[in-house]
């Protein structure tokens, strides 16, 4: 299909979540804890995916596979990064949001932490995370492959899959399922349109529930 950022770009989680579920793909969205860290919270785009793991000390070439993710992905990614609820420290920052917006990727996810949210602030990136340290992640967790099927919050990933974060959350598309998903998604927003209309000018819930299947 042609490019589908410009289609998701106007949708939002919560309707790309509804359409998941009536295609029987129910476990799609990751845990309520991983959320925007910044400002930017609007984020669609196409999966790159990572995975870090604890390491107890510094490893001969450190950032290794993390730099070469950022080097590999191409305008329009997003790096997933699954790191197994790492809390202790840092994998993200300022200075590599900063190479990934001159790549035009579109934004960081990933089960750790992230820091410099002083400076994020200034950048329209977003980074969706489960928490903020200032500890770095030298010798604390490093990035194990990359490219290769992850798993999140029990959701598996896989690169080339697509994404949409927003302020409810993030939600993964299967790639073999983007098309129908945006076609039933573009379907339904415009139904949910109508039943607004109508509930804005008084209509009961019940009947409008009746009438559209849509609440």
């Amino acid at each position: 299909m042609s490019d589908p950022l410009p289609i998701l770009e106007k949708l939002y989680s919560a309707v790309i979540s509804d359409v998941l579920d009536t295609l029987e793909h129910r476990h799609q969205t990751l845990s309520p804890n991983l959320r925007a860290m910044t400002s930017a919270r609007q984020l669609c785009g196409r999966v790159f995916t990572a995975r870090a793991e604890s390491v107890d000390s510094i490893p001969a070439e450190p950032y290794k596979l993390e730099m070469a993710a950022i080097d590999t992905m191409q305008a329009g990614d997003v790096l997933v990064v699954d790191a197994g609820n790492h809390l202790d420290c840092a994998f993200w920052g300022e200075l590599l949001s900063t190479a990934c917006i001159a790549k035009g990727v579109r934004g960081a996810v990933m089960s750790t932490c992230t820091r410099d949210l002083w400076a994020l602030e200034k950048l329209n990136f977003p980074v969706f995370a489960i928490g903020v340290t200032p500890t770095d992640s030298k010798g604390r967790i490093d990035v194990t492959t990359i490219g290769q099927t992850i798993t999140i919050n029990g959701v598996k990933i896989k690169s080339g899959d697509y994404l949409l974060g927003d302020s409810d959350g993030v939600v993964i598309i299967p790639a073999e399922a983007l098309g129908e998903t945006l076609r039933l998604a573009q379907e339904k927003v415009a139904a949910e349109n109508t039943v607004r209309a109508d509930l804005a000018n008084g209509m009961p819930v019940t009947e409008a529930f009746v009438k559209h299947g849509i609440l």
